[in-house]
């Protein structure tokens, strides 16, 4: 059975390839784009399917529920991007391309203005912003193709970094009903790159419900809260949604019995701060519909924040999915995701073979290697340590060979025909088609990565 989470009532206002490099401690992604670290972001307000993977709401995800803000694969959508049937996982995560009926969470979703909200866990320069919409006659057994799917809503940034978070107001077609995918896609400007995500939606019309004039159906209470990242002055409520036979409108958040705040009927989880150390608070939430209605208080959960005054003897996790995001002859560009820990990550320390290299702030996941050889292999892990001076194990290690310091040199006047599984260097002369093409950027030929086709690798002489 699929579960539904409800909210109420979002207007309208390239890509470098990627070669999968596996090493003996596992897989990691090598954008053959030299001193450029990508951004990462998801969809989480409404809650798109990788996020929902990560809050244990959808379930069997793969990797993706460790890092939902890793969906990514060539831009330019729908021209360019992932292939049909695999568009849902950025063509990298194979358990988000099954599409059925019934195999993801929905959330409940009037048609209309919807605000769609997405967390940048890394910030890049934004070409723009795409939302689609599966068409009314689209089949939900099938996975997902570009012909099942049409542009709703864009928002063009024009080059410029976003904030951190970003919000969007677009227009839900009104002509949609019932089970729905809609796809985010933010395509970034200067790598070619964008992020997709796929969001599963139950779609109502504004006014349905119950057959008459008012909704007396209050929606049904919010089930399984707990309580995460415990501080001495914050955690993280987080719970199974509530559903209601239109949409929830909102959820209001209990302390100790008094209200505190109220937020969307999108949300699965809440921040709560200002907190004392060494101090217990009751927490509870109710949903609300868009007529009023509220439901039963959830079951209470007791929290206690933690105390200054206890030694803190328990080690970060390690961090994990370490891998190489860009290399060039002199630099390699890392990145992993975070630790946690029962108080706070407070930094991680950067280590090349066994010497450790750098520290950097336990808020980051990502660091440049500077000052290597060319041509060279080397050995990278990483450790977290917490404000105690508990060190975690390592991560996983791996292994990278730096690119060479100067291409080799092609004569002007006999440039070679382009071929498959080749590599190039910038400068490179080839010939394809009866014209003359100059490498721009170093990297291994496929059979997609045509000199005519992707001019982000080679410029027409």
């Amino acid at each position: 059975m699929s579960t539904y989470v409800s909210i109420s009532g979002a207007r309208k206002t390239s890509f470098i390839p990627k070669t999968i490099l596996v090493f003996a401690t596992g897989i990691f992604f090598l954008l053959v784009y030299a001193n450029v670290i990508s951004a990462h972001g998801y969809l989480e307000s409404p809650a798109s399917r990788a996020y929902l993977c990560q809050q244990n709401l959808n379930s069997n995800c793969g990797q993706v529920q460790y890092e939902p803000q890793s969906v990514e694969a060539k831009g330019n959508f729908p021209i360019g991007g992932p292939s049909d049937g695999e568009i849902t996982g950025g063509g990298i995560f194979p358990e988000l391309y099954t599409q059925t009926a019934e195999r993801w969470t929905k959330l409940d979703m009037q048609t209309g203005s919807q605000t769609f909200t997405w967390k940048l866990t890394a910030a890049h320069a934004t070409k723009e912003w795409k939302y689609y919409i599966t068409k009314k006659d689209w089949n939900p057994n099938a996975p997902i193709e570009r012909k099942d799917l049409e542009l709703f809503c864009t928002y063009s940034d024009g080059g410029k970094l976003p904030e951190k978070s970003v919000s969007h107001q677009c227009e839900i077609p009104a002509d949609r009903t019932g089970y729905h995918v809609i796809l985010g896609v933010w395509e970034i400007a200067d790598t070619g790159n964008a992020f997709y995500q796929a969001l599963d939606v139950n779609l109502t019309k504004p006014g349905s419900g119950n057959g008459s004039n008012t909704d007396e159906i209050a929606p049904t209470a919010p089930t399984d809260l707990k309580a995460s990242n415990i501080t001495t002055k914050s955690l993280t409520l987080r719970w199974h949604p509530s559903t209601d036979n239109v949409s929830v409108m909102s959820y209001e958040i209990y302390q100790n019995g008094h209200k505190i705040t109220t937020i969307p009927g999108t949300s699965v989880s809440y921040d709560v701060s200002g907190l004392s150390q060494g101090t217990t608070y009751i927490y509870a939430l109710k949903a609300i519909d868009a007529a009023g209605n509220e439901s039963p208080l959830s079951s209470e959960i007791t929290v206690q924040t933690t105390s200054a005054t206890i030694p803190d003897t328990s080690a970060p996790t390690a961090p994990s999915n370490l891998h190489a995001h860009t290399v060039s002859a002199a630099s390699v560009s890392l990145m992993w995701s975070s630790s946690t820990d029962n108080v706070a990550v407070n930094s991680y320390d950067i280590y090349q073979g066994s010497e450790r290299v750098a520290t950097v702030n336990g808020t980051m996941t990502s660091y440049e290697v500077t000052g290597l050889k060319s041509s060279s292999t080397y050995t990278f892990s990483i450790k977290a340590k917490d404000s105690a001076g508990n060190v975690s194990a390592a991560s996983n290690v791996i292994t990278v060979t730096t690119l060479e310091s100067s291409p080799p040199v092609v004569e002007p006047d006999e440039p070679k025909a382009w071929a498959e599984n080749t590599p190039y260097h910038i400068g490179d002369r080839v010939l394809y088609k009866e014209v003359i093409y100059i490498c721009r950027q170093a990297h291994t030929s496929i059979y997609t990565w045509t000199p005519s086709e992707v001019l982000a690798l080679w410029l027409p002489e």
